[in-house]
């Protein structure tokens, strides 16, 4: 895993979204806010130069803000490598996400739990979830 450059996180998160048009509008609005992005920490799965993979957090790595993997490479752990990565880096007792539905099931692998049904905020449908250590 490596530190990510901003830019290519936007490019690579903003092919793999599946929301509404309002949604992927308030998804671009927030990738592209440069005062959010700054707060934010990214990390990649690469292989060689090419970036399969990212995890994004914030508050002391307490919440995942973005955590994609390019469909081509799914299925093939880079997902749970950034999981780990992140819990191997993180001192947070829990861990928080907003998941999209695509998603929950991936949560649900990796030890996560749903704390509410699944909403909807700007177009853009999650359950929020948390893993606890």
């Amino acid at each position: 895993m490596k530190s990510v450059h901003t830019e290519e996180a936007q490019n690579s998160v903003a092919e793999i979204c599946d929301y509404s048009e309002e949604g992927v509008k308030s998804f671009q609005d927030f990738i592209e806010n440069k005062e959010i992005i700054k707060t934010l920490e990214f990390w990649g799965a690469y292989d060689e130069e090419e970036l399969k993979g990212v995890i994004a957090t914030n508050e002391n790595r307490k919440h995942i803000c973005c955590f994609f993997v390019k469909a081509q490479y799914q299925r093939q752990g880079i997902g749970r490598k950034l999981w780990d990565f992140l819990r191997e880096n993180s001192s947070s007792k829990t861990i928080t996400v907003n998941s999209s539905p695509y998603a929950v099931p991936v949560y649900h692998k990796l030890g996560f739990v749903d704390l509410d049904l699944e909403q909807v905020s700007d177009g853009m449908r999650y359950t929020p979830m948390k893993y606890e250590r």
